[in-house]
This record gives C-alpha cells, structure tokens and sequence, in this order.
C-alpha cells in the first residue's frame, strides 16, 4: 500500500510539478467546448459608432449587466465619458434598468435612439421598441406606444423620426410630439410600406424601404403589393397540442413577383406624391437614394432577368425623369451597391464588372462617362469611403491577393494610388468621418479576429479585441497545419484550396479527406481569414486522422467576371465538375486514400455536395446536405432567375443539374438535415429528395429539426447538429 501511494503521488503530484509550463498530454477538441461552452468563440468588436467629426467613437459595453454607452478619444485610444448608463425602464414603475441592443445617434448627438426587445423576423428584419434618451436631461421617452416597430430611424437634422408598423409607415415630429401617418393601407400579406417583402429582403439585402432625404423634407419609400403573390405555408410544431401554420408570400422561380411603386411623402405638405409606378412592368427596384441636389431621387431599375441595368434621376417636385445610366450584359449585371454621389455636381461613382473585372467609375449628374478610376485584372471588393476635400477614394480589394482584402487609396484627379494596410491577411475596415482612422479587423486562416483603432497609415492607436482568451484554448490543443494550395481542373482553370492536416501528419500514411464546399455564385470559402467556428471543427476532425480541405471551383468570387459567370444557364454543372477534379486531385496525392473521399455544405453547399455524390459517386465514399436546394424551381424568383433565367424558359437549365433527378445515382453514404421551419431554403427540397430516393430504393440517413429555421440554431442545436455529422463521418469515412 505504501509504494503505491508513492507511486501515485508521484504521477498525480510530484510530475505535474516539475513540468509546469510543458503540455505531456496535450488537450483534445471536443464539441462541449465548441458548441455549449464556447470557448473558441473569436469576438469581433461594437457595435461601434463613429461620433461628428471623427475625433470619437462610441462603444456599447456592459458594466455590472447593465448596457453602457462609452465615449472615446480616437487620438489616445481612451475612455472620456460615459454618455449613458443605468437607464431606467420607463415602461414599468419598478426600478428596472433599460436593456437596450442597439442605438444610433441624432444630429448634434443630443439624442440617442436605443433599441429594445427586439425580436427577429426573417434573416435581416426584426421588430422592437424604440425609445429616445435625450442627453443631456438623462432622460428617456418611449417613440410609439402603439405596438413594436420596425427600422426606425433619425431625420438627418434630428427632429423627427420615421418607423413602420403593420405595414404602414409614420412620421413622428419630435418638436411637436406628434405622429403622423403617412400611409394608412398596409395589411398583412397584401400591401407593404416602407418594408421589403420576403424577396427583397433576402435577395436585395435590405429591409429598410424608406430614405429621408438630406434636407430632411421628403421621405422616400417603397410600397409593395404583393397580392397576388403565391404564399408559402410553413408548419410551426411549437408546444401546444396543435401544430400551427405560418403563411407568408413567397415567389419561386417563374411565379409573380411583388407589385413595386415608389413614393415621396413631403413632411412640410403632409401628402405622398406617386414618383415610378413599375406595376405589370416586371422589373426591379433594388435600390433607392438620394442624391446630393436638392429634391432629386435616384431609383436603380433592373429587367425581369436582371441583365439589364438603369438608373433614373427624379425630380420629386416636377416628376421630370431621366434615365442616366445603361449596364447591359448576356449574363447579368450584379446591383451597384457602390454608388456615391460627389457634392458640387461633381457626378457620381458606380461599380461596373464591365471590363470583366469590378472597378470604379466617374460619371457626370448627365451620365457621361469622366474616367474609369481603377483598372487591371484585379477587383474592388468595396469602396469603403471618400474624402472629397482631398479627391481620395478608399476601397478594399483583391490587387494583392484574391485570397486576401487590403485598403488601397486612389486621388480622383491623378490616379495616384497607395497600398495603406501591407500585412498579410483579411482585412475589413470601418472608416471614421474624417479618413484621418480607421477601425480595423484582420485575421488570417492560422489567428482569429484582431481589432485595432488604427492611424490611415496603419499606426495602432489602441486594441479594442485580440481574443486571447482564444489564442490561449488553442495553444493549449494540438493542431493540425494549414496551408493553401492550387491545381488545374481538367479544363485547364486554376483552383485555390486550403487543407488542414491532422497533427503529427506523416505523408507515408494515407489519409480520408473531408472536402467543405459551398460554391454559390460570387462566394469564396478559400480566403487567408479566420474560419470561424467551422475551422476548429475541421482541427477537431484533423485531431482524429482526417484531412479536411476546401476548393473554391468555377464561380465563386474574387477572380473576375468571366470566373464568375461561366455557370450561367447551367448552375451547378461546373461547380459539380471542379469539386470532382478536386477529389480526383488528393486522389492522387500518395498520402490519400482515395477511397475515403468526403464531402459536406450547407445551402448551396448542400445542393452541391448532393450533385458530388450522385454525378461523383465513383470519387466520393460520403456526403453530408444540410438544408440543401434539390430543384431550383422550389428556391426563389430574384436568386434563382439571376443565374437560371426563368424556368419556363430554361427548363433544361433546372433540371439537368438538379439532385432530385439524379437520386437513382447516388451510391455513397448520404445525410440529409434540414430544419423545418426554413423560411429561406423550404424543407420541401429535402422531402422531396428523400422520396426520390425512397423510390429508388437508395439507402440513406436523415434528420429534421423542429422549427428551426435556414441556420438550424438556438438552444443545444447547433451541438446535436455537429454531433450527429461528427458521428457520421466517423462511421462513414
């Protein structure tokens, strides 16, 4: 008993000691960590907020559980005030503190619109209470007393605020404290003001449809009338005795879309003037602004098959419309997002792949072209701001990388440009109103997020998240390496991948390969950025003898138009091809086993990964689709038309690369998720594959999730759902 009581101080005591510092058995992944505990969740910064000026920002920080907003000085890098903290709840007598999520700032920042209670709706639109903290009297008023609102926000001189509710829009004077109207038709599933319908929200990204215009006059706003847009019912199972059915409008490809009107409402006059009315025309309304002159509205116009691109100056006082701008293309013509109009009738500046790569152009208010202000086989990712005191244009692009996203300036005048951010990585930047900072957020595949208050010649000034509670978890397992490489698919294209190999890899062994796809038009999943929380899975997998690895294939993003749009008409035949030359590529390679090919996605990812094991059954052992598309008729009109033109005019394009008319092919290990509350991508797709291969009499596993929508989230959801593909591969591969 004694020696083996020595024997067992010695391992549990006396060992550890001596090896303080010296990782012996190093710590493995596991999904408690990843997915319940989160110990590797990489945080970014904010919300933050440039203040007037740019010689501040604000943060939004918790101090004791209660939200704060905190002022700081861009040049030092510190804390100088605490605008508000410990607000009291006005809805309750109680001596409750005011949980707010969000806030925005007034003109003059003496106000303060903070957001309450939200709740979301669809991916990007939610409800909430909105209340209005006034500054300097530390006090705080609720905006509307009538029921939870949605995207209210400021005028632009601070007087008044504008929201929607129940499909209407209003208008409350915040002088006068009086709420108007301004249109009284909206109904549920019939008419829409100053809200996008499901379509534009998710395809348009936005749900805000209403503008104020610079002088604070005119409110500019979308009005919707869906009616005879087909619905979509969704199945809520929930807790009572009796499922409930959610129905809301939902145009798949080829159905009727919304009707689009666009009106102004003048604040001074209190009526709406019709300014474009494009009902039974069929066409688009992506995007609306205001320009820079007085009173005139520019209203972005795209065809049905969105190949053909307008812009339209409006005069809202005389109705005179001007068509300014023409973008047409055999393909389509992507939405400019970056268009910004120069003071001083100077012109604007749109975003063109017209010469087969994105890049910036100067046009006058008349739309002459001045110059095309950038140019080479290169593209603008985003134009990130312009300081027309100086004639600089900042933007982010590829010039360096098509992996990487680095800050360039160029000087409208001379062309003259600069590289302002060198290091290697992904950068995304947040520029401040003066472009004398910047807050920065890099990463690369092997670190997470680095935010950093930053000089514009890159100087740090002060770190705002360096996530080394991160760093830390995972200097403390064992991880595999990462690296990029490349090769030529059979067409001759060059491919970017990343792998990461398990730990102590040894090329004299073979091992599977798990390949991660997604594939979607104008996306990249190979990037030199952080990973996210999929990316310590992969090192969990690695931990566990696999080769995990990614390849962009023809028409993802960063590489051009032609790269981009070659899948045209054929969606999912070359992207179908490219991840099958990448499985003959590791194949290949001598420390593979070529008979333990995997594949897995999501969404797009879903659908292609369905594509590799019924067209690519002799290269894949396994695939895994979660919340897959399987028949491009059942996804929506804006997306899926984009690429596949209307099926009643493409049928071939529809179903020549649709799973569901593929199933009998398929010959590998299959899992099938889908979350039934799926308002994006419809659990149709998957019920209508599983009876594809039901009758085929093909083999497969499937699981549902209850409600849950196209990010099969909440709760413990997200570890079944890893655990139930951890476990499948594990058998399978």
């Amino acid at each position: 008993m004694n020696s083996c009581f020595r024997i067992l101080k010695w391992v549990c005591v006396i060992l550890p000691t001596c090896l303080v510092g010296v990782s012996v058995f190093p710590q493995s992944i596991t999904l408690e960590d990843l997915w319940l505990n989160y110990k590797y969740y990489a945080r970014q910064a904010g919300p933050l907020n440039w203040m007037e000026g740019g010689d501040y920002y604000s943060d939004l920080r918790y101090i004791e559980k209660a939200p704060a907003i905190i002022k700081f000085d861009v040049n030092t890098g510190l804390a100088v005030d605490t605008i508000c903290y410990g607000i009291d709840d006005p809805r309750t007598v109680e001596i409750d503190t005011l949980e707010f999520s969000d806030y925005q700032f007034s003109e003059g920042e003496g106000k303060i619109l903070l957001t309450v209670d939200r709740k979301a709706i669809y991916r990007r639109s939610s409800r909430a209470e909105y209340m209005i903290y006034t500054v300097d009297k530390s006090a705080v008023e609720v905006v509307s007393d009538q029921g939870l609102q949605t995207s209210s926000t400021f005028s632009p001189d601070g007087s008044s605020i504008c929201f929607t509710r129940n499909n209407n829009l209003f208008y409350k004077n915040l002088i006068k404290n009086s709420e108007v109207n301004i249109t009284v038709d909206g109904k549920d599933r019939l008419i829409i003001n100053g809200r996008a319908d499901w379509v534009y929200e998710e395809e348009f990204s936005f749900t805000k449809a209403y503008f104020w215009s610079p002088d604070s006059r005119y409110i500019a706003y979308y009005k919707f009338d869906e009616s005879l847009v087909p619905e979509y019912q969704m199945q809520l199972w929930g807790d009572s005795i009796r499922p409930s059915l959610h129905t809301f409008k939902y145009p798949k490809a080829g159905e009727k879309n919304s009707d689009v009107t666009i009106w102004v409402f003048d604040t001074q006059t209190g009526r709406s003037k019709l300014i474009l009315d494009e009902t039974g025309n069929d066409n688009y309304i992506p995007r609306v602004q205001w320009t820079n002159q007085s009173g005139l509205l520019a209203i972005q116009r795209l065809n049905r098959l969105q190949n053909r691109l307008e812009i339209i100056h409006v005069d809202v006082s005389s109705l005179d419309l001007r068509t300014i701008y023409n973008e047409q293309s055999s393909t389509y013509v992507d939405v400019p997002d970056q268009l910004f109009y120069l003071k001083d009738n100077l012109g604007f500046l749109i975003t063109s792949e017209k010469d087969g790569f994105k890049h910036l152009y100067h046009y006058s208010m008349d739309g002459e072209l001045i110059k095309q202000v950038t140019s080479g086989g290169w593209e603008i990712r985003s134009v990130e701001g312009i300081d027309e005191s100086h004639n600089q244009v900042y933007y982010s692009s590829t010039e360096s990388s098509e992996l990487e996203n680095h800050l360039y300036s160029v000087n409208l005048l001379n062309g003259e440009k600069r590289k302002l951010i060198k290091a290697n990585g992904y950068h995304d930047v947040d520029l401040s109103p003066s472009f004398n900072h910047y807050v920065k957020t890099s990463s690369t595949i092997d670190n997470p997020y680095f935010v950093s208050l930053n000089t514009i010649d890159d100087v740090q000034v002060r770190v705002l998240q360096d996530n080394r509670a991160v760093i830390n978890q995972l200097d403390s397992v064992t991880l595999g390496k990462r690296s990029f490489f490349s090769f030529k698919n059979e067409s001759g294209e060059k491919l970017n991948g990343w792998m990461i190999t398990p730990p102590n890899f040894d090329k004299n062994k073979k091992y599977p390969v798990l390949l991660y796809t997604y594939g979607g038009p104008g996306y990249q999943t190979v990037k030199n950025s952080w990973l996210g929380f999929n990316g310590i899975w992969f090192q969990m997998l690695a931990q566990q003898g696999y080769i995990v690895a990614s390849v962009d294939g023809r028409g993802t993003g960063g590489r051009g138009a032609a790269f981009k749009k070659v899948t045209y008409g054929n969606l999912g035949k070359f992207e179908t091809l490219d991840q099958i030359a990448a499985a003959k590529y590791f194949s290949k390679q001598k420390f593979v086993d070529s008979k333990r090919i995997g594949v897995w996605g999501w969404s797009f990812g879903g659908y292609l990964s369905s594509l590799c094991l019924a067209k690519g059954s002799d290269h894949f052992k396994m695939a895994i689709a979660v919340a897959p598309v399987t028949n491009w008729r059942f996804y929506d009109s804006i997306y899926t038309e984009r690429y596949l033109k209307k099926p009643q005019d493409n049928a071939s394009g529809y179903d020549d690369n649709s799973p569901l008319f593929f199933a009998d092919r398929i010959k590998g290990n299959f899992l099938l998720i889908h979350g039934t509350g799926d308002d994006n991508v419809h659990v149709q797709n998957s019920m209508a594959l599983q009876a594809k291969l039901i009758e085929a009499g093909i083999p497969f596993d499937s699981f549902m999730y209850p409600d849950k929508n196209h990010g099969i989230y909440g709760g413990k959801t997200r570890f079944h759902l890893y655990s139930k593909m951890t476990n499948f591969i594990l058998n399978n591969l």
